[in-house]
């Protein structure tokens, strides 16, 4: 395993959970073939359904299911580090779920596990498109960084990343790599994503990650792509605008201490520390 090379997936995924999880494997495959050693699967890798409530009948119990009996077989069956999307798990209310991402070992073991904090409610003037997450979905309340062979670790997701809060207090957790599942509709993406992207790794002096669906789906949606890795300098290191596929790049350790060393914005913090 390669722990300093990383992959971004990009897929489009559909209703049909096998299929998905086929697409899934093939991408996991390429991205091993590039020698990633940590592998990031976008928002909703799983199911893309027709309706939102179709969510609901996928949900599985934490430690149960096809989706993370996958993630983990691939896991250990690749020696990877794997970042699993989101999947529905269930909440403590039956009519919704909880958006999960979930982080397993190369030995197939889930060591981490990030509930999506901002659900997108949102209805677009532009286009005539509306989402109301908070129908179906359950929020998290607790951010989540954990120690990896490639950095801490943090996690968020898609609509997260409009919330410069949520990655400081990460920050404030020791993160040096965050991993972004994401699903952004093709309207706010073309106007706000790679902004908001390089935004984040800048501000954090962090590398990102960020994985997203990318293409037209079934239930008539378009996501935007442009799935990319970002240094902490706020410069891409690759990316891919359209379609399934994979970005790889190097996480380089001895340029993040060097950037976080000569331009220690950090520690020159005054506002909402202590």
């Amino acid at each position: 395993m390669n722990k300093n090379r990383v992959a971004a997936l990009q897929m489009a995924s559909g209703p049909n959970v096998k299929a998905n999880l086929f697409e899934a494997e093939r991408l996991i495959r390429a991205a091993v073939e590039a020698n990633a050693g940590l592998l990031v699967l976008p928002e909703n890798f799983a199911l893309m359904g027709i309706k939102e409530k179709d969510k609901l009948s996928a949900r599985e119990e934490p430690g149960e299911g096809p989706i993370q009996a996958f993630l983990a077989q691939q896991a250990s069956k690749h020696g990877i580090w794997l970042v699993g999307g989101t999947i529905p798990l269930v909440s403590e209310d039956e009519n919704k779920i909880r958006a999960a991402c979930l982080l397993f070992n190369d030995q197939g073991e889930q060591v981490a596990r990030y509930d999506k904090i901002h659900l997108f409610d949102v209805s677009l003037e532009e286009g005539g498109e509306k989402y109301t997450e908070s129908e179906t979905i359950e929020g998290g309340d607790k951010t989540v960084v954990v120690d990896t062979p490639f950095g801490r670790l943090g996690l968020a997701v898609c609509y997260d990343l409009r919330f410069p809060e949520q990655f400081r207090a990460m920050l404030d957790d020791g993160m040096e790599v965050c991993a972004l599942p994401a699903a952004f509709t093709a309207i706010t993406g073309r106007a706000h994503w790679e902004t908001l992207v390089r935004a984040r790794a800048i501000e954090n002096l962090s590398y990102m990650i960020a994985a997203g669906q990318g293409g037209y789906h079934v239930n008539g949606r378009e996501t935007h792509g442009d799935s990319m890795i970002v240094d902490p300098w706020g410069v891409v290191l690759d990316r891919l605008p359209r379609g399934s596929g994979v970005v790889v790049a190097e996480i380089d350790h001895d340029r993040l201490a060097s950037i976080r060393r000569s331009l220690p914005a950090i520690s020159h913090r005054r506002i909402g520390c202590a």
